[in-house]
Order: structure tokens, then sequence, then C-alpha cells
């Protein structure tokens, strides 16, 4: 038996490549550890604006990304009051 041919695609948008060759695509980022589609795209896809950008990406099939995992998007950080007035009560003098 041969091993798999390693199937490579890379993004013209975000350089990230994945790996279709082992059943279960891996996405490799340009740094850190490696992940899913699903993680690519809820830190990288789902902030595409334009046709032309969404038509160049290679992550936009729902049917590939699977469920959204834990850690897959960046966590609501809650808002934090900064100075000594409570927000909206700074006025420039």
């Amino acid at each position: 038996m041969t091993a798999p041919q390693s199937q490579r695609q890379r993004c013209a948008l975000c350089q990230v490549e994945i790996d279709t060759s082992g059943g279960v695509d891996q996405v490799f980022f340009s740094s850190g550890s490696s992940g899913t589609r699903s993680k690519l795209w809820g830190r990288v896809c789902q902030y595409l604006k334009t046709d032309e950008q969404k038509q160049q990406c290679i992550n936009q099939d729902p049917n590939k990304r699977g469920q959204k995992q834990p850690g897959d998007y960046y966590e609501e950080v809650p808002a934090i009051e900064l100075g000594d007035k409570p927000p909206g009560t700074n006025t420039a003098a």
C-alpha cells in the first residue's frame, strides 16, 4: 500500500494551506498550530467584504467547514471603563 499523496490548496487571499488528503481537511496557518476549516472561517473568512474576495476564498462551502467547535472563534471581550468618569461624560475642553 502506498501513502496518500498530499493534496494541498493555498488560498490566494490569506495564504493558508488546506491539506485535503487525510479524509479530514487540515488547515495550516502562517503561525501556531494547525486547525480546521471551521476555525479558519471563524477567524478569517467570515470577515470578507466583497464578492470578489468571497470568490477567491477556498473556504466558502459551509458543508466543508463542519460544525463550530469551542475555540474556533475569537471570544467577545467585555467593555472596560477607562479614566475617572463614566462612559459618555467626557467632553472636550
